[in-house]
């Protein structure tokens, strides 16, 4: 019987992607698998048949050659895709290796090396906003895991080395036949490490890491914003058998001010102000962020909310020569425990008042009047 176009078989397109043939084969093969179809010859058949396929196909050279020459790339003892005759369990094996690696464990050959990358660190650090404003190098203490000093890593006593682990020859995996194909694990021994400790370090236990607490040096740029993340290479755990410590990041978050709001690059400062000095006009003395006072001047008839620019008084931009600008908002007070001549006083304002003095109250007043009128 002629044989199908293997495209056909795995339903996919010549155009097809590495990442859309393996999806499609997966499914194929779940769907027609022996265990999940006993008994069914045809079940097997297609089963053949799509593993045939992806073998022909999955590699970029084999490809090369089926798209070129059909399935006469394959006959007259070619390599490998046709037939499935006394490699067929080797071949399966590959196959499935290469698809289903993952679910069990990992990679076919080799286990991962025995020497391991640490574990990133994280440190919070709280600053005031003055602190980001001018920058600063702090000093901080980390309990961490460091390089053994009595084994320098290897988890060994001195003068005994790690020995090649028993159950996988140095592997770090164990294969288990299934029918026709196998399927590989990760060694329960040395967890797929390939080795195992003989001799134990008596100062570590053989993991090659002891803790320690370090001192270290963190500089902070002028202009750091709230939950920044500044990373100290190589700072973080070591690794386990002498393999490269992980990093270490500091997470910053700044305090709140007593005076001051930020908004990236701008400083927001409220002010109160008396009734009078919004009323007459006068100056008002306001801090500001770099540790210095400015005063400011309140024009008459001044509102709450009123806000005046204070140009190049805020924060700088991290690592550029910008700088941001400074904002005074005023609030007007109204006055509170009044003596008895205060009130008087107020009291001969108000009926000296005219709509020329309040005209937003008296000009809101007049538009309720009109809406309830209507």
């Amino acid at each position: 019987m002629e044989k199908r176009d293997f495209y056909e078989v795995l339903g996919v397109s010549r155009t097809c992607d590495g990442g859309e043939l393996k999806s499609a084969y997966r499914k194929l093969a779940m769907q027609f698998h022996p265990d999940r179809n006993a008994g069914d010859p045809a079940a097997e058949s297609k089963f053949k048949e799509v593993n045939e396929a992806y073998e022909a196909l999955r590699s970029p050279e084999k490809r090369a050659a089926y798209d070129r020459f059909g399935h006469a790339a394959f006959e007259n003892g070619a390599n490998g895709a046709g037939g499935f005759h006394a490699d067929f369990a080797s071949s399966m094996s590959s196959v499935f290796d290469d698809i289903f690696g993952e679910f069990m464990g990992g990679g076919r050959r080799g286990g991962r090396s025995s020497r391991e990358r640490g574990s990133d660190l994280r440190y919070n650090m709280e600053i005031g906003l003055e602190e980001a404003y001018a920058g600063k190098t702090a000093e901080i203490e980390v309990d961490a895991k460091a390089t053994c000093s009595t084994c320098s890593g290897s988890g060994s006593r001195p003068g005994s080395s790690p020995k090649v682990c028993p159950s996988c020859e140095g592997h770090g995996r164990v294969r288990a036949a299934q029918g026709f194909f196998s399927i590989e694990r990760t060694c329960p021994t040395c967890h797929g490490r390939g080795e195992v400790i003989a001799d134990p370090c008596p100062e570590c236990s053989g993991a090659g890491r002891t803790t320690e607490q370090r001192k270290l040096s963190v500089n902070i740029p002028a202009g750091i914003e709230d939950g920044t993340r500044i990373r100290l290479a190589n700072e973080g755990e070591a690794g386990l058998r002498g393999g490269p410590a992980g990093d270490l990041y500091i997470f910053l978050s700044i305090q709140p001010h007593e005076f001051f709001q930020r908004d990236g690059a701008d400083i927001f400062c409220r002010v109160p102000i008396s009734v009078t000095t919004a009323a007459l006009g006068g100056e008002v003395e306001v801090p500001t962020i770099d540790g210095g006072k400015t005063r400011v001047r309140v024009p008459d008839g001044a509102q709450t909310g009123k806000q005046f620019r204070l140009k190049g008084k805020g924060m700088p931009v991290m690592r550029t020569s910008k700088v941001g600008d400074m904002y005074i908002q005023v609030v007007v007070e109204t006055p509170r425990n009044l003596s008895r001549r205060q009130r008087e006083l107020l009291e001969e304002f108000e009926k000296a008042s005219s709509a020329e003095t309040h005209p937003e109250s008296t000009g809101f007043l007049a538009r309720v009047r009109d809406f309830f009128s209507a």
